[in-house]
């Protein structure tokens, strides 16, 4: 598999990939997939006294914060009551929050800038997100869902996601406001394999939760590797996930197999009954022309009923009926109204013959 993989806030693509470097590194040595690293488009400056905690500038971020960051809402989790599920929570938040939610736009922007990046590159087919990168790919998921409802022809190309510390998934919702998918509300609105990897002692381990929650319970697959919030590099830690993931993945990827399978075998199925009803369409178009062709027997010599001279009509031909007139023979109605040159020449000479008489 090779998995698009998105930093969080003040985060980059160069220290992304450094940050993930021993789960990467132990990735690569079981087979298990590779890695595309993208980030924002929005530089930014880390925030005062943490100049030194998010590595090389410069750094970015998938949100336009200057017109309000909703995501910096997550820091106040530290300060929510004890005792709340993961929705009242972020519910919680949310409510507190309505005047500091981002524009339609900047998020719309987010979201396009990580589609580019999917349609741009075909091999990778899941996503793999930390902090705010996670919470991105989580709401990538659920708008390619909705893409692909809407556009005819459109395939979905994320099949499995891992996600770090992550967040629920945003949605649009009416002209301005963007809402998180909470389980409660919504119920399971991430239909993938998914993998979450979060530390016990994480701050803001209620959101994580939050977004388990609304993932398929089947094939959603829990990680606690007991720290903070971050990306796991110790050595036990990456050893244990490599182990988790090579009994996971393998299984993801036969699902994708048996799925497109699976599609394939029905579109032949769908194809084969759109060619049934084809058929029948001809062969009553047909029948109909032959009822026609009769009913104008008696009429002008060589024209069926409803047909002028020189007039292609799909399903009748009254080159059938002239043909039929000048060889001799009876002939039915062409089902396609597709004529062979010598018909044409044929039919234009009786024209004539008619037209001089």
């Amino acid at each position: 598999m090779k998995f698009l993989c998105l930093p969080g806030a003040y985060g980059s693509a160069q220290n992304f990939e450094v940050q993930f470097g021993p789960l990467a590194k132990e990735f690569k040595r079981r087979g298990l997939g590779s890695f595309t690293y993208s980030q924002g488009t929005h530089e930014v400056a880390p925030p005062p006294g943490w100049e030194d905690y998010f590595g090389k500038p410069p750094l970015y971020r998938f949100l336009d914060v200057s017109q309000g960051d909703a995501f910096e809402t997550l820091r106040r989790l530290r300060h929510v009551p004890r005792g709340l599920n993961p929705e009242d929570t972020m519910r919680q938040l949310q409510s507190a929050t309505v005047e500091e939610d981002w524009h339609q736009e900047a998020w719309r922007h987010a979201l396009n800038g990580v589609f580019k990046t999917i349609d741009e590159d075909p091999e990778i087919d899941a996503i793999l997100g930390y902090s705010e990168g996670a919470m991105v790919a989580a709401s990538t998921i659920v708008e390619e869902m909705e893409r692909c409802a809407r556009e005819k022809g459109r395939e979905r190309r994320i099949k499995f996601a891992i996600f770090i510390a992550g967040a629920p998934p945003l949605k649009f919702k009416g002209d301005k406001r963007i809402t998180a998918q909470l389980y409660d509300e919504v119920g399971t609105c991430i239909d993938i394999p998914t993998l979450h990897i979060f530390g016990c002692d994480d701050a803001f381990l209620t959101s994580a939760v939050a977004l388990f929650n609304v993932c398929e319970p089947s094939s959603a697959v829990m990680y606690d590797h007991g720290l903070g919030h971050i990306v796991p590099r110790d050595a036990e830690n990456v050893g244990r996930l490599g182990t988790v993931l090579s009994n996971l993945i393998p299984k993801v990827e036969d699902q994708i197999k048996r799925a497109a399978h699976f599609s394939r075998k029905e579109k032949r199925r769908e194809e084969k009954m759109e060619a049934k009803k084809n058929k029948r369409r001809v062969a009553a178009v047909a029948a109909e022309g032959g009822q026609s062709q009769v009913q104008g027997q008696g009429q002008q010599e060589g024209v069926g009923v409803g047909v002028r001279p020189g007039m292609h009509q799909r399903g009748y031909s009254h080159l059938s009926a002239t043909s039929a007139q000048g060889h001799g023979s009876s002939s039915g109605p062409t089902t396609s109204g597709s004529i062979t040159p010598a018909e044409v020449d044929f039919t234009v000479e009786a024209m004539l013959r008619r037209a001089d008489a």
